[in-house]
């Protein structure tokens, strides 16, 4: 059975959403190719559509939207290739890249809204109770210095 997760972003809000795909929702992404657009109603998001932007597999190698084919290649690349980041001016190195369809062997596939459905974003992906807690945490943390300071006086 297929599986992976779509990282949906929000080109208006800037933030970015993880959706398990599984069975007929991953099935309907199997298949297409980076730059299609697709439905999101098998994902959960009904009315909306996806770009698809991107993706990694297994072993963490990233998607390439200029390679035909449904698999893994070795290429020489150079400055402005996806997967690489040259350190020195004109450097370019062999990389292995993963082809432009999505296929079973994906983990991860990125996508961006394109179209939006009557529901709100924050309506389907409710905010998680522990994002307020790393907000109190940095509370405490802040007034541990002061106690050692007054330690110190004393």
């Amino acid at each position: 059975m297929v599986e992976f997760k779509v990282v949906v972003s929000d080109p208006k809000t800037g933030r970015a959403y993880n959706v398990d795909a599984s069975g007929g929702a991953a099935g309907a992404i199997v298949g297409k190719k980076i730059g299609d657009e697709v439905d999101a109603g098998p994902l959960g998001l009904s009315g909306y559509k996806l770009k698809i932007t991107g993706g990694s597999d297994r072993t963490g190698t990233p998607a390439n939207k200029s390679l035909p084919g449904a698999g893994r290649k070795k290429l020489l690349v150079a400055k402005g290739t996806t997967g690489f980041h040259p350190k020195m001016e004109g450097q370019r190195r062999r990389k292995t890249l993963r082809s432009k369809e999505i296929t079973s062997d994906f983990v991860q596939v990125n996508a961006k809204i394109t179209a939006y459905g009557d529901k709100a974003l924050e309506e389907i992906f409710p905010a998680k109770p522990a994002d307020d807690k790393k907000a109190g945490a940095e509370k405490p943390a802040e007034k541990a210095p002061a106690k050692k300071a007054a330690e110190k006086k004393a």
